[in-house]
């Protein structure tokens, strides 16, 4: 989560991950946190972090958490990407096209 896209609502947008993980049935293990101050990369932690913890899935408020917008595709190779608003998973097992538009219908991204 990126403490600059969600700013005020970022209590709120906390709340909406562990709810939605638990609607989902993973055993949350935290929340990444990403201050844009920050030296190292936010998709370099949450990628060693997948590794570290042998996580299934990141779930995010959204895209809009993702450098441009859009849920990197390497990330979706590790791990399923879950994003709260709106509702969708990016699983592991897909086509590897990842929605950019929120259509349902994606397009590949480069790595």
């Amino acid at each position: 989560m990126r403490i600059d896209v969600s700013g005020v609502s970022q209590l709120w947008d906390e709340h909406q991950i562990r709810s939605l993980a638990a609607k989902l049935g993973y055993d949350f293990c935290g929340t990444i946190v990403y201050d844009p101050r920050t030296e190292r990369p936010p998709l370099a932690r949450v990628k060693a972090q997948v590794t570290r913890l042998r996580a299934e899935a990141v779930i995010t408020p959204g895209a809009s958490h993702f450098g441009g917008g859009v849920v990197p595709r390497d990330l979706v190779q590790q791990v399923d990407v879950i994003t709260v608003s709106p509702e969708a998973t990016y699983a592991r097992w897909s086509t590897g096209l990842v929605d950019t538009h929120g259509t349902g219908c994606g397009t590949a991204q480069p790595d």
